[in-house]
């Protein structure tokens, strides 16, 4: 990944915090393989110096165990430590890694940001960002709906929610509607051991780039005995440093994603090492507003793929949002984040 992990120099004393969770309308429905969804919950820390105020958000997710009161209760569990003098390698002492830690491990960098007047990418060692094209995703469904808004969605990069059942048929319906588009495809755990390679094969006719997750975890060893004509991701099977060592043999890549790493310090180490291992890296994140994406985007710089669109499935975005254009989506502005 090159440059460093940003520790701080040391704890900063009498922090506030406070915590909130905001629902943000998606545009229609965003649906996968686990269901379909019309709103977006997520959760909001801002710890403040009395000067300068840093913010991070997360997205609890049911799937590994989260809930909103869980998450905000983990958080609202740190305000002592902020009181007494916390930092980011104190925070990963005193939460596991998952949405939590994420948002405040996001408030931090932020805050630090603003109190140095550097920014996030100058304080973790990276060389200042730029815009990198990400993925636009087309929600499961009919092979027929799921062509016409690849056809609409006209973005370069495309990112194929897929259900198992009747996967060929949407894969060759999308790639006939956007023959110039690039794929990416995203199973969420759907795929049964008998039909793994055959849909890979499927995909592979398709065009597509690379498959995420097309097994339950748990069942990843059954990858490392079948033929792989197209990269396989891991998502649901990864979450942090200590997870990538189960990946040798069955995966070509890692879907790293924010709320799975605990923040973006941790983020930083799973590329690391991820790389170290010759994985090839995918930058994902929930569905969620630009605050969520920001921190993301440092980890995203010399990606393999990118899927930050999050606010663009959403009604609306937050104030001084990331821009999204032409495919790509640019750095984010002091006024957002870092």
């Amino acid at each position: 990944m090159g440059g460093s992990t940003g520790v701080p120099d040391g704890p900063i004393a009498g922090l506030s915090l406070a915590t909130r969770a905001e629902c943000w309308p998606i545009a229609g429905a965003f649906t996968i393989a686990r269901g379909s969804k019309r709103e977006a919950i997520v959760v909001v820390a801002e710890i403040g110096d009395g000067t300068h105020m840093g913010r991070g958000e997360c997205v609890p997710y049911p799937r590994y165990g989260e809930s909103v009161e869980g998450v905000i209760a983990a958080i609202e569990g740190c305000r002592a430590a902020l009181t007494a003098g916390l930092d980011r390698a104190g925070l990963a002492l005193l939460l596991v890694s998952g949405a939590a830690r994420n948002a405040l491990d996001g408030a931090l960098w932020d805050l630090e940001a603003k109190r140095s007047g550097a920014r996030a990418a100058t304080l973790a060692g990276l060389p200042a960002l730029h815009a990198v094209p990400t993925a636009f995703t087309i929600s499961l469904g009919d092979p027929d709906t799921m062509a016409r808004q690849a056809k609409a969605a006209a973005y370069p990069l495309l990112k194929l929610k897929l259900g198992g059942a009747g996967d060929a048929a949407r894969l060759a319906a999308v790639r006939a509607a956007v023959p110039q588009a690039r794929l990416i495809a995203d199973a969420n755990e759907s795929w049964q051991a008998h039909e793994t390679e055959s849909l890979l094969a499927c995909a592979a006719e398709a065009g597509v780039e690379v498959v995420e997750q097309p097994l339950p975890a748990g069942q990843d060893a059954i990858l490392a005995d079948i033929a792989r004509p197209v990269p396989v991701c891991a998502d649901e099977s990864v979450h942090d440093r200590a997870s990538l060592k189960a990946l040798s043999g069955g995966y070509d890549a890692v879907n790293i994603k924010l709320d799975k790493t605990g923040g973006l310090t941790e983020a930083l180490r799973v590329a690391e090492d991820a790389r170290a291992l010759g994985l090839k890296i995918m930058v994902g994140s929930m569905v969620a507003t630009s605050l969520s994406m920001a921190p993301a985007l440092l980890l995203a710089q010399d990606a393999d793929w990118v899927d930050l669109d999050g606010p663009l499935l959403l009604e609306r975005d937050r104030e001084a949002g990331l821009i999204y254009e032409a495919g790509m989506v640019f750095p984010p502005s002091p006024a957002l984040w870092g």
